[in-house]
């Protein structure tokens, strides 16, 4: 692949980040059975995604023994035959302290300016029924020719 559709594939990866609400969170609980759950989301730098979650979700149950996660950001109204998206691997946690703060900033910004108003630390502390949580990306992927994965650096 050359520069140019590497380069591509980074803008398409950016552009479909940018423009969705809604990643598909892949976990996995202690055994190794998987769960997917649909998230709001904001994100910092292509790097970090972050979401809000109530900490008996069994996706936010699931991060406690096993932090890593995979995520999908698509858009699922697409045309058949006409898709693409964002495959991510990442490690997950829950924020607490400076990354916290940090953290709410940016999806409080992000859920603001989707009509969803504001959140600040106190809605997602304890005994708000809410956390903080966020995965730091390692891998990111699009759809090349021929549908294959290809590696994207974003």
């Amino acid at each position: 692949m050359d520069r140019q559709q590497h380069f591509d594939l980074a803008t398409i990866a950016r552009t479909i980040i940018d423009s969705n609400f809604y990643m598909t969170l892949g976990t996995a609980d202690e055994r190794g059975r998987p769960w997917v759950s649909p998230v709001y989301y904001a994100h910092e730098g292509y790097a970090n995604f972050y979401w809000v979650s109530s900490p008996e979700a069994t996706h936010s149950r699931n991060l406690v023994g096993r932090p890593e996660v995979s995520i999908v950001i698509f858009d699922s109204r697409t045309p058949v035959g006409s898709g693409q998206g964002v495959y991510i691997s990442a490690i997950a946690e829950e924020l607490m302290g400076a990354d916290l703060d940090r953290g709410i900033a940016i999806f409080s910004g992000r859920s603001d300016a989707h009509g969803a108003g504001e959140w600040n630390v106190e809605d997602v502390r304890p005994p708000a029924r809410h956390r903080l949580y966020r995965a730091a990306a390692s891998e990111h992927w699009v759809l090349g020719p021929q549908d294959r994965r290809m590696p994207v650096s974003v």
